[in-house]
């Protein structure tokens, strides 16, 4: 505990209660779905940039997409593994604290942005075929990958630095295995309501941004596909969407029960499980739901395996 006058400049993680057998088994799982999730993001980002038949804006922002991937999840599950592995170790500064939310929240926010674009790409490819080529072009496919990563970063200046701003004086110990933003609330001798309120606000909008052109994208396209009179056609047409579409529920989803909450300080088994799910459990998933049901990128996949077996070879 700290005196009323003084503030943390560094926080204890209290990560997972548990006995060591226990903290043993989260290490070994959480491990393998880490090292999983950083391979399998790696072999889409490597496929998609060697490629000659991947050369279209769906894999183009599916490789930014994995490259977002790996780096949030890069944020804080390393900490963790670090901390199972070897317990009270999860001592971290307050400068460190900072830059990790800052990193995971900034990097999470250009995801949502990211996944909204890829809606609107399908809804081109699926409702205006005949001008998807003249408007999603190369350059504006890198326009709106800046404009992502842009709008993530500027976007949590202000709710980081709110933050920090304030005095944490109640405790240096926080339960959870990063710096979450709810804890560090909870720790804070001041009143933080108004900042609750306004952090809850910029959530709302933040995920809401993305999600209403999601919504009318999915919208039109699913009216559309139904539309096709052939069976083989409205399959072919909602498989290339239904891997997109499964992600967006999933990281929409995960990220509405963690943030979109008026109260921040909730408990903190809580946050933990939305954490892993959004930390952990999204990103291991993310190469398989977009390569299991795409058979194109299967075959470039195979083809670059063939190529570097004959390099390997040679």
């Amino acid at each position: 505990m700290l005196g009323n006058s003084s503030s943390a400049t560094e926080f204890f993680l209290l990560g997972f209660p548990g006995s060591q057998e226990v903290r043993r088994i989260f290490f070994v799982t959480f491990f393998f779905l880490y090292s999983v999730t950083v391979m399998g993001n790696t072999v889409i980002i490597i496929t998609v940039c060697v490629s000659k038949h991947l050369q279209s804006p769906m894999y183009f922002f599916l490789g930014h997409l994995s490259v977002l991937e790996v780096l949030i999840t890069s944020t804080a599950v390393p900490f963790m593994l670090w901390g199972l592995l070897l317990p009270n170790t999860q001592i971290i500064s307050l400068a460190a604290c900072a830059a990790q939310l800052y990193l995971y929240l900034s990097l999470s926010t250009s995801e949502l942005a990211l996944l909204g674009a890829m809606a609107v790409d399908h809804y081109m490819a699926v409702c205006n075929p005949l001008r998807y080529n003249i408007i999603m072009n190369s350059s504006t496919c890198i326009w709106v990958v800046i404009v992502s990563w842009v709008f993530g970063f500027l976007s949590e200046i202000w709710p980081v630095y709110a933050t920090f701003q304030l005095t944490f004086c109640k405790s240096n110990v926080l339960d959870h295995f990063y710096c979450d933003r709810g804890q560090l609330l909870k720790v804070s001798c001041e009143d933080t309501l108004f900042t609750e309120f306004i952090l809850f606000l910029m959530a709302v909008f933040i995920i809401i941004g993305p999600l209403i052109p999601t919504i009318v994208s999915y919208t039109y396209i699913i009216s559309t596909i139904l539309k096709i009179p052939s069976a083989s056609g409205r399959r072919k047409s909602f498989s290339t969407c239904a891997s997109h579409f499964t992600y967006v529920v999933i990281g929409f989803g995960s990220c509405f029960f963690l943030y979109v909450k008026p109260k921040q300080t909730q408990a903190a088994e809580y946050n933990k499980v939305a954490s892993l799910l959004v930390l952990v459990v999204t990103p291991f998933l993310n190469p398989f739901i977009f390569t299991l049901w795409n058979d194109k990128f299967i075959q470039a996949f195979g083809d670059v395996l063939k190529r570097c077996y004959q390099l390997v070879k040679s």
